[in-house]
């Protein structure tokens, strides 16, 4: 699709997707720093590397319903790693990769902040569901218009548990959808006219599904042997604004592109509408 056409499906859709935006090696880069901080996690860091494990470690988060506490390699059991730029710089690196901010400032303009930058795993035979739901029915920005972006870190197929979405949900407006995390055989929601709507988006390795914040999406779970592996960001615009329930507070975001080379910016919170 040329610019135009990527920008009018997003808008109609809620979603786009597109092929390799990393190479095979980046792709492989990118594993092997999964596997690295899957060591961390278990505790077998170099001396070297003490200090950047120590941080990783208070960023991951064990698989809630996995069968087993170890992988077969004795590795432990992950579901997500969150805030990965504060001990990885790969994956601080690939939130700014140029083929992704090409696409993004096409999405939602030139000036660029991150709002999140996360690992969400679906281990081999371990994986769980994660429930159908709406990212800004959970974030505290108005107006509700990040784009996220699902880059995938090997192929996602039906079987290991690609994304689903529901397209042109992005027009419903914000609703309530309860816990994310659920089992590997529960429904991924109780609204049957949503369920109903859904459809799977497999990717192959290195291609990449950017979502509007209000898209309903969700993923079956993995039973199969083959993990699968995400690089998640979102991205916002500085017309979105950081609110509070009481309108007090601060908080900083990396800047990503534009803004005139600033490096981050910091929001004062207002009151949630």
């Amino acid at each position: 699709m040329d610019k135009v056409t990527q920008k009018d499906f997003f808008k109609k859709e809620g979603y786009l997707v597109v092929k390799d935006i990393l190479s095979t090696e980046e792709v492989k880069t990118c594993q092997e720093e999964i596997h690295l901080l899957h060591q961390f996690a278990a505790g077998q860091e170099t001396d070297t590397e003490k200090e950047r494990a120590d941080i990783a470690r208070r960023h991951v988060q064990r698989e809630p319903f996995a069968k087993d506490e170890t992988q077969g390699d004795a590795l432990p059991v992950l579901r997500k790693a969150e805030n990965t730029r504060q001990y990885s710089e790969v994956f601080k690196d690939l939130a700014q990769h140029p083929n992704l901010i090409a696409v993004l400032q096409n999405l939602i303009g030139d000036d660029l902040l991150l709002f999140r930058s996360t690992l969400m795993f679906k281990p081999a035979f371990h994986g769980s569901s994660h429930g159908l739901h709406q990212d800004s029915a959970y974030w505290p920005m108005e107006p509700p218009r990040l784009v996220t972006v699902s880059i995938a870190l090997n192929d996602a197929t039906v079987e290991n548990g690609c994304f689903k979405v529901v397209p042109r949900s992005h027009l419903w407006g914000v609703q309530e959808w309860g816990g994310i995390a659920r089992q590997q055989d529960a429904e991924l929601t109780d609204k049957e006219d949503v369920a109903k709507q859904q459809m799977d988006v497999p990717l192959s390795a290195g291609s990449a599904l950017f979502f509007h914040s209000l898209m309903v999406h969700g993923s079956g779970p993995n039973a199969s042997p083959h993990p699968r592996n995400t690089a998640l960001y979102a991205y916002f615009s500085p017309e979105v604004r950081y609110v509070t329930k009481d309108g007090h507070g601060e908080r900083t975001f990396p800047v990503v592109a534009g803004l005139e080379g600033k490096t981050e910016l910091t929001f004062a919170a207002q009151k949630a509408s």
